[in-house]
Order: C-alpha cells, then structure tokens, then sequence
C-alpha cells in the first residue's frame, strides 16, 4: 500500500466474502457469524455486484415473527414484510447495492457510508465486478498518517504552490493530525483556500490558524 492512502483502493479489502442471489437464508446467517461482518455482497453472473443482504435484512425475521403490524406500529420502524417471507439473497438484499470504485478519493467512500448510513461498500470496477470491500476501519487508515509526513505534504504541496513566486513566512506544525499555520501571508484573501487545501490533505483532523499580520 502506499506511504499515503489517498483512494479507495489503497484502503480497501482485497479478499471479500459474497453470496449468490440463490445463496438460502440460513447459509447467509452462517457466514455472516462466521466472518464477523455486518453485510455481505450478492453477486450476480461472474462477479457482477446486484445487492447488498445484511443481518437489518436478515433480521426482518424476527420483527414479524408470529405477528402482524398493529395500528400502533410506525410504519417507517418497520422493515419490508417481504423480507420477512424472505428465503434467498434474492428476497432479502437492498438492491440496488450502493458501491464505489477503487480510484474513488477515501473522502467519496466516506461520504457515502454518511449519506447512506451503512458500515462498508462493495468496491467495484468499471464493469460494476467486485473487486474489494472497503470499510468504516479502511476509511480511518489515513489517520494512522505520521505528523511528519503531514507537514512535509502541507509545506510542499500546499503552501509552496499555492505561492509560487513568493516567500510567505508560514510555519506549518503538525500535532497528532492537528495542523497549525503561524506567521504571515502576503494577501488576507488567500486565507480560505489555504484552510480549505490543507484540510483536504490525507490524515488532518484539524486546522488551527494563528496567522498574523497579513497582509491586505
């Protein structure tokens, strides 16, 4: 892997469990317990990605077990009834799968476990095939970064570009992923974009400004 994860293939899981659209329940069930993991991707043909069944899906079993939904339920608490007949992959998974590609930025993969409030995606190529599975744990890789290497990246990639032709006084420190700017700009207005380029830079949790004497 590279010094630097900067896309989803630099983070994600090579070797990935998946099941077949005919894959029965209780084989689901098993495998889920047996690899520790929350959801498993439902493959189609040779690799292609249709879905995603996880243990909320499995679990819609329970829900309706030995009864029917009362007046009183909240329908939008409530999990799909057909999945709780449900006896293959096919029945049970959310289709369709939400997935990312291996050249996707880390912060696109992040984005969309947010947005979608699932743990992992299944990573797919330009065939929609599964090549890996990337994770909430893969996702947070780039915060094992060295404070070194963060500030080495800020100084070269940021501020050395970002003024090219002048020599801002700009101190660049890096404290367990905390980047502090100190000193002086030559133009206020460069600020925003300064903070904006840096936060943008793999493994900074933070930006903390002390610049003074900044130049209009």
């Amino acid at each position: 892997m590279p010094d630097t994860p900067r896309t989803v293939g630099d983070v994600m899981t090579r070797t990935v469990v998946a099941v077949s659209a005919e894959t029965p329940y209780k084989e689901i069930a098993g495998a889920l317990a047996r690899w520790k993991v929350s959801a498993l991707p439902v493959l189609a043909g040779e690799g292609r990605v249709i879905g995603v069944v996880s243990e909320a899906d499995l679990l819609v079993k329970e829900e309706y077990k030995g009864r029917e939904p009362s007046a009183v339920d909240r329908p939008e608490r409530l999990g799909d009834p057909a999945k709780a007949a449900g006896r293959t992959a096919q029945d049970l998974m959310s289709a369709p799968a939400i997935t990312v590609h291996a050249d996707a930025p880390v912060a696109e993969a992040a984005r969309a476990m947010a947005l979608r409030g699932v743990k992992r995606l299944p990573v797919v190529d330009a065939e929609g095939k599964l090549v890996g599975i990337v994770s909430r744990a893969d996702i947070l890789k780039v915060y094992l970064r060295a404070d070194e290497d963060i500030a080495a990246e800020v100084r070269d990639e940021v501020v050395a570009r970002l003024f090219p032709h002048e020599h801002p006084t700009v101190e660049v420190r890096v404290d367990e992923g905390v980047v502090t700017l100190s000193g002086q700009l030559p133009d206020a207005g460069m600020v925003p974009l300064l903070v904006r380029l840096v936060r943008a830079v793999e493994g900074v949790v933070n930006v903390d400004l002390r610049l003074v004497g900044v130049g209009g």
